[in-house]
């Protein structure tokens, strides 16, 4: 779920149709983070600000997993309102490398498309003696993004002892620009 958050984070600063494209393939995320950050800069980006990011779980699969857990997983996130964040003006112009996925080096895209508001890429990341793999396709402006995604596990040996091996999850991401960030208090 980390990752998938943080891939998020890439996501959002697809850009509107003046944009620059990006491409990579076969690219690590630092690799990926960088020709973002280059192509940064722009008014086209993300807008700085306020944003509230919902994510909505449209599927979940994990054979093996105790009955009722896919289902609390799910309310779960319908009972949260979304999750606030803010954007600085200097990070929507030039994003940090690790501003995207933390330091995550466990990593790759095997491709990546970003740019005229769309995105388009799928990573593969390996911990723990599993791996996942994760797609992600959706359409984004400065003020808002909307985004599907779809993460696939295969949780490893340990787990496929204990009867669950695999994993399937379906998301729907929606953020928006709700405003200003709030002013810091001395």
């Amino acid at each position: 779920m980390k990752a998938a958050l943080c891939i998020l984070s890439l996501a959002a600063l697809a850009a509107c149709d003046s944009s620059p494209k990006i491409e990579a393939k076969n690219a690590s995320v630092a690799e990926v983070a960088a020709k973002v950050r280059d192509a940064g800069g722009t008014d086209a980006f993300l807008s700085p600000g306020k944003w509230l990011t919902k994510a909505t779980l449209e599927e979940f699969s994990a054979p093996g997993m105790p009955a009722g857990i896919a289902d609390d997983m799910k309310l779960k996130m319908e009972a949260k309102a979304g999750t606030e964040s803010c954007l600085t003006e200097a990070d929507a112009k030039k994003p940090k490398g690790d501003f995207f996925t933390g330091k995550n080096e466990n990593c790759r895209y095997d491709h990546y498309t970003m740019g005229g508001g769309k995105i388009d890429a799928k990573m593969h990341c390996t911990a723990g003696g599993g791996t996942q793999q994760m797609t992600m396709t959706g359409d984004y402006g400065p003020n808002e993004y909307n985004m599907r995604m779809t993460t696939a596990m295969d949780l490893g040996r340990a787990a496929a002892a204990s009867g669950m091996g695999s994993m399937t999850m379906k998301l729907r991401v929606e953020g928006k620009r709700i405003g200003d960030c709030d002013k810091k208090r001395s």
